[in-house]
């Protein structure tokens, strides 16, 4: 693969979050972290997915904002777009478990785009709650689009996940 052909788009929240049955304070969020591993390994570019209206400091206060996005079934605005997302074969996509799936800043970002012809390669950063129905969402969302086998990684544990990471990319043929 051509270093331009993956493209690595995250969610991430740094700042309170629930790490291990702690809540403590993430200067980087566990989910950028992966990201990070997976743009070094591929070569490919990175885009940060940002709400335009950012979440509260507050961990508690976050998940019950999030919560309501999930009941209401929102679209929150973000913040700018990928310049040419048709360069890109390969989109991997990172996010937090959020309620069981994805954050709803993610479902704004794979409907903002024509996937079809492309494939996804989700990872999901989680304590305990693994991939969710976020893989299934994806390809409910993402019609014409490959989903390949994702990659749930605890976010505690994120730091150390390297070679979990590296593997789960040559399995998918990602990386050599």
């Amino acid at each position: 693969m051509s270093e331009t052909s993956i493209l690595m788009a995250f969610y991430s929240r740094a700042g309170m979050n629930y790490v291990g049955g702690n809540i403590v304070d993430l200067p980087v969020g566990n989910t950028a972290v992966a990201a990070g591993m997976i743009r070094d390994l591929t070569g490919g570019d990175l885009f940060k997915i940002e709400t335009v209206k950012p979440y509260p400091a507050g961990y508690h206060e976050t998940t019950d904002v999030a919560k309501a996005e999930l009941r209401n079934d929102a679209r929150p605005e973000l913040v700018g777009r990928v310049a040419d997302m048709a360069k890109y074969d390969v989109v991997c996509l990172g996010y937090p478990n959020w309620w069981g799936t994805m954050p709803m800043a993610v479902f704004t970002f794979l409907e903002s785009y024509d996937f079809a012809g492309k494939t996804i390669a989700p990872l999901c950063t989680h304590e305990g709650s693994g991939m969710g129905r976020s893989e299934n969402d994806i390809k409910k969302l993402c019609p014409g689009t490959k989903v390949l086998e994702g990659l749930p990684v605890r976010g505690g544990s994120v730091h150390g996940a390297a070679s979990d990471i590296a593997g789960w990319l040559r399995r998918l043929g990602l990386v050599a």
